[in-house]
């Protein structure tokens, strides 16, 4: 059996960091994933995807990612019901995150990014002409 699941959206929130009464980390938060069409008045729609991430996945998501993160999710579709207080079965379909890939750039002036007030480095500077004939091209 297969039960994969991959999705790239934004995230709608903060993420919602808690613990289990044996204290695992789990994180709960929603990703909004675009379709990849648009409506009949041009309008881009999209989904929104409940999930959950786990111990030290829920940390890092919770201390990096916060409301609009791009981010990649990996992982499985989960199904669960419970009784709520009015005595309802309730039925939840999640995706639970086995990895999490953050797809934004690293905001300026954090880990060694790129402060603002420096003009980029040239990578090329000082290794003088470059020529490129026809025979080098690979196609």
């Amino acid at each position: 059996m297969i039960n994969r699941s991959v999705l790239v959206g934004r995230l709608t929130k903060d993420v919602d960091l808690r613990q289990t009464q044996s204290g695992t980390n789990v994180a709960s938060f929603t990703l909004a994933v675009s379709r990849p069409f648009k409506d009949a008045q041009g309008n881009r729609e999209a989904d929104f995807i409940q999930c959950i991430a786990w111990r030290k996945t829920a940390e890092i998501l919770n201390q990096y990612a916060h409301k609009g993160s791009l981010i990649g999710v990996d992982g499985r579709i989960q199904t669960r019901s419970y009784q709520n207080k009015d005595n309802q079965r309730v039925y939840v379909t999640e995706v639970v995150a086995d990895s999490i890939t953050f797809l934004d750039s690293r905001p300026k002036g954090q880990n060694g990014a790129q402060n603002a007030s420096q003009p980029p480095q040239d990578p090329f500077q000082g290794s003088g002409d470059i020529t490129v004939t026809d025979d080098d091209l690979p196609f």
